[in-house]
């Protein structure tokens, strides 16, 4: 993979974190309800991250959860390419009447979020649930959108975006790359 550009740098990336948590709070801070579930890996760092500025701006404690989506793939048992990584799952709430903001950190064709939604529900029946993703890169194949998006970005057959974050590799960015 060959790197063609920053897409957000960490300055760019934090503020856009900051923005997306004051749409949650705009549209959903009066909901007792409002739980966070991010999508492990990144986007379970990027929804611990949420949850801290969601915190401070409720005056109160927005339950986490982190998912594991890998055995609800559509594609890890036909690419043999992929072997899965098996994380896990940490929902420490009932999910059930909750208001879910489900966390990702890059929306590309929607078979992820697919996954996710078949996860939480095993967990329960949620009020609501609500996506919210730090890049949308567009070429969906499926009919999923995300509510809260920081940054949109055309990417064309070989482009690729990746979203780096300290607690994983050492620094904040997005990243447009070509393979």
């Amino acid at each position: 993979m060959k790197e063609c550009g920053t897409i957000l740098n960490e300055k760019e990336m934090s503020r856009t974190l900051e923005r997306l948590a004051f749409e949650v709070y705009e549209r959903r801070g009066d909901d007792d309800n409002l739980a966070i579930i991010g999508i492990q890996r990144r986007g379970a760092d990027l929804a611990e991250r949420l949850k801290k500025l969601l915190d401070e701006r409720l005056g109160r404690k927005v339950p986490l959860g982190k998912l594991d989506i890998n055995l609800y793939r559509d594609d890890w048992t036909t690419n043999l390419e992929l072997t899965p990584t098996i994380n896990c799952s940490e929902i420490g709430f009932d999910v059930e009447s909750k208001s879910i903001v489900l966390v990702d950190d890059v929306l590309y064709s929607g078979r992820t979020i697919r996954a996710a939604l078949e996860a939480v529900l095993d967990y329960g029946r949620p009020k609501r649930m609500e996506l919210l993703v730090l890049v949308d890169r567009g070429h969906r194949e499926l009919p999923i959108q995300a509510d809260y998006v920081g940054k949109r970005v055309d990417t064309v057959g070989d482009e690729h975006v990746n979203v780096l974050v300290t607690e994983r590799d050492g620094e904040d960015r997005a990243v447009l790359v070509r393979s």
